[in-house]
């Protein structure tokens, strides 16, 4: 199979300059979050002041007279100020959100260039595979995070996925070439896409856990000390515990299918459905993970448990795609590493 080189090239092209605009977003993304964290704590001292000035109303006399007298004109002031900030940061958040979509468009174009350089769907070696799973974190969050309320989550997401694709772009990375003959089958592009989707998902859906295990700490006007200080503008532990079990509802027959499409494949490749090999043995144990989670959020008894569970899936899953590829030795071995 010829390969096109000239493909090859612009494809690692795009890759790295989706990798440049992440970066960029990651950087916008951090003043905005910064910048949220002084409206909010302008908000808060605003309401403390509207608070006092009300008491003071209540007890009355000379000295509450004066304080209401000089309120109005202080708080318009005030007000107009923070509606400033907000317009402001409203605007680098959609400045932010304008840059990931622009990376996402490059992000895929890699994919398809490299697939179109090779003439066979881009799964056939661990570059790959993160190159897809990365896209796919990015499609799935921007979709599911698109109000003005998830903006904070977005250094969260940027920084693990730069890692990933960092990584997978300096050491996992293999040229353009064929496929093994093991992996020459119909059954490639669907048992690998749904995983990855899977895979995509779940990490969205694990970031949400962990997130709301730290506002479960950190509560909305309750924040202190330097956890405090990171979790103000993040959105409430509700929120982010019904965007991670939204997520896991669907990650969990998305793998599942994953899990079940592999095990047909097997059949027709290897003769037999399960062998438990380490890859498919980590991934049912990730599998039974994400059954868990949803079981226990369901529970009222378990539900204080359920986002350490999911956070562990999530854990779990990338053990999967790193250590069971690159150093267990098993008959998905096809990393495409020396």
């Amino acid at each position: 199979m010829q390969i096109d080189q000239n493909l090859s090239n612009f494809s690692d092209i795009a890759v790295q300059t989706a990798f440049v605009i992440y970066a960029l977003a990651l950087v916008l993304s951090l003043v905005y979050y910064g910048r949220m964290q002084g409206i909010i704590e302008g908000l808060r001292a605003r309401s403390a002041a509207v608070a006092q000035q009300r008491e003071l109303a209540t007890v009355g006399g000379p000295a509450g007279d004066a304080v209401l007298g000089d309120a109005p004109s202080a708080g318009l002031s005030e007000d107009a100020d923070l509606a400033k900030k907000q317009e402001k940061a409203d605007k680098l958040g959609g400045m932010t959100q304008m840059l990931l979509w622009l990376g996402i468009a490059l992000h895929l174009a890699a994919i398809v260039l490299r697939g179109l350089a090779t003439s066979r769907f881009p799964f056939g070696n661990l570059y790959e595979y993160v190159l897809m799973v990365t896209a796919g974190v990015m499609v799935v969050a921007t979709i599911a995070m698109q109000r003005k309320e998830w903006r904070t989550l977005w250094p969260w997401l940027l920084t693990p996925i730069l890692a990933l694709m960092f990584y997978g772009s300096t050491k996992l990375y293999a040229e353009s070439a064929p496929v093994v003959p093991a992996l020459q089958s119909h059954w490639l592009p669907i048992h690998v896409t749904v995983v990855s989707l899977g895979a995509s998902i779940g990490i969205v859906s694990g970031i949400a856990s962990l997130l709301s295990v730290l506002r479960v700490h950190q509560g909305k006007g309750r924040e202190h000390g330097f956890f405090g200080a990171i979790a103000r503008p993040l959105p409430s532990a509700k929120k982010l515990d019904q965007l991670a079990y939204r997520l896991g509802v669907v990650t969990l027959p998305t793998l599942g299918l994953g899990i079940v499409l592999g095990a047909i494949w097997a059949e027709s490749a290897w003769g037999r459905y399960w062998g438990w090999d380490p890859k498919e043995t980590v991934s049912f144990a990730t599998w039974i993970l994400y059954a868990a989670y949803l079981h226990a959020r369901a529970t009222p008894a378990f539900r204080k448990a359920a986002p350490y569970l999911n956070i562990a899936a999530m854990l779990l899953m990338v053990f999967n795609l790193f250590f069971i590829n690159m150093v267990v030795s098993g008959l998905h071995s096809y990393a495409g590493l020396n």
